[in-house]
Parts: C-alpha cells; structure tokens; sequence
C-alpha cells in the first residue's frame, strides 16, 4: 500500500446490483495488492462489493498509457477475490457515473480506458449508461458446463473476457453458483470462465443467473448479458451482420434489468442503471493489518 497515514477516499456504488467499492487515485499513488482489494470487498469485515474500481488517469498507469491520447481515465478493475480482469460491464457504468459525480465529466460522450480496450461511454441525462462493449467473438468449438450430476452444451462468447451461455429449463438448475460450475475441455478457457445459465422471458426477453469468475454468483454482469443477448440472437437465427438490421433483448438479472443491442456492424450496446449510494474514508493501516490487528 501507499506509505502515506492519511485517510483514503472510496464510494460504494452498483449497477443493476453488481455492487463495487471505488477507490479514487488520480495519480496511481495506491497500491492495491491482491489482499487488499479482497479486505475491502469482504462483506463481513470490509466494505464489501463484486469488485473494486481503482480509478487513474491512463496516463498514469503503465497499463493504459498508450491509451491515454483517446481515453483520459482508466479503470483498473479487480475482481472480489483481488484477481484482476480485463473488464466489467456494469462496472464502466458506475465507473463513468463516479466522474460525473466527481465533476471529472458531464453528461454525454466520454471514453474509459479498460484492459479490454477503451470503451465508449454515454451518460443519458435520464440517469441511464449506455456502454458501447464492442464487437463480440465467437470462438470455434463445442463447449459444456456442469452443475452436479448436469451437464449442458453452451455457446463460447468473448466480450473483451470469456464467457460459456448454457440455456437451461429452469434458473434453479444452476443451483447455489457458489462454486464455479466445471466446463470442458479445460483449453476453452485456460484463465477460467464467466457462465450464465439462462432461460427465456418470451420474445427477445431472456432472464440469467451468472457465476463471475473469480466473485463467485453476482447479481448482474454488464459483459455476461452482453454475451447471453449475442448467443441468444444466435440461437434465435439473428444475426445483425447478416440481416442488417440491429437486435435488441431485454436482458433480466437478479438485480435488474439491461437493454442490449447488437448493431450490423458487430458493435454491442449495453444499456441500464448506475449509481453512487456511498462515500467515506478508511485507514491505509487497516489494509495491512492482521485479523487481530
């Protein structure tokens, strides 16, 4: 951690109930190790959230400083267990929302830097995000994941992160996605794997559980619903790229509701909520201390 003793900033915020602690650190003068970003998500003794939004300018950053000319900021995203990832949907939505809320940027256009790229970012003066996700991938080959004594065929989806949609009869057969589900074969997915089991709402209307990798069962996932809509289309013979004209499914989530749109040019928007419920301020001691500490 920084050496320095003096108190340091966060916020809680969440969209669609995927919940993130958000450290502010212009300059990056934090160190976040893994420990420390997963004492700050514990939910019993920190602060508690899917993931911690480490917010820098790309300039500072020696992971985003080529894209610092196109994109002022970077999100420097962990997940919960202090993993790192190459991106989060919902995350660049409360991301964007706490610069607002900062007074780094108004509403309208603006670019985020991510690991996945930078992304492109709009803030409705309705209080909605919309997140341009960029093209999704579709790899080749069979894949399949496992709950238990069931297994189910599922759809590789690459949103900037990997993803496995299984279609299943019954959310309940994901049963309590405390552990990541098993998939196959294992060179899939050699760094592991976002799985969403989804079932269908009615026309372009799906609903999804989804375990995050590396934060276990979530109550939403930006690029997961992203991944469901584009396997969804697919499965339903849509395809934007061919019919040129775009596709839009309502996406629900345990936490809420999102709106994504697959463009003929291959581009996804993701569309919902974001908001800062939160600010205080914590002793970088704590971070480093024992249990007992």
């Amino acid at each position: 951690m920084t050496t320095s003793t003096a108190p340091l900033a966060f916020l809680k915020g969440h969209g669609t109930e995927n919940d993130f602690v958000i450290v502010p650190d212009p300059d990056n003068a934090v160190d976040l190790p893994a420990t420390a970003v997963a004492r700050l998500c514990d939910r019993r003794a920190g602060m508690g959230g899917d993931g911690v939004l480490h917010v820098v300018r790309s300039a500072a950053h020696p992971e985003a400083r080529s894209m610092a000319d196109e994109a002022e900021w970077f999100m420097d995203y962990r997940n919960g267990d202090g993993s790192i990832a190459e991106m989060c949907g919902n995350g660049v939505r409360v991301f964007a929302r706490y610069l607002q809320h900062a007074g780094h940027v108004e509403a309208g256009d603006l670019a985020v830097a991510t690991r996945g790229g930078v992304k492109h970012v709009h803030l409705h003066k309705d209080g909605a995000v919309t997140v341009s996700m960029g093209r999704a991938a579709l790899p080749e080959g069979e894949v399949t994941v496992t709950i238990g004594p069931k297994s189910w065929p599922a759809r590789n989806v690459n949103m900037g992160n990997p993803h496995a949609v299984a279609f299943v009869d019954s959310l309940d057969d994901a049963g309590s996605l405390l552990t990541a589900p098993a998939f196959g074969p294992a060179s899939a997915y050699p760094t592991g794997v976002n799985v969403e089991f989804v079932v269908d709402r009615g026309p372009r209307h799906v609903a999804m559980r989804v375990h995050e990798r590396g934060s276990g069962e979530t109550r939403s996932c930006g690029t997961g619903a992203c991944a469901v809509a584009v396997a969804t289309a697919r499965r339903d013979g849509a395809d934007p790229a061919v019919t040129g004209e775009p596709v839009t499914y309502t996406v629900d989530l345990p936490g809420g509701t999102l709106l994504i749109t697959e463009h003929p040019d291959g581009a996804v928007d993701m569309t919902g909520p974001a908001v800062i419920v939160a600010a205080g301020e914590f002793d970088p001691a704590w971070l480093t201390e024992t249990a007992f500490g």
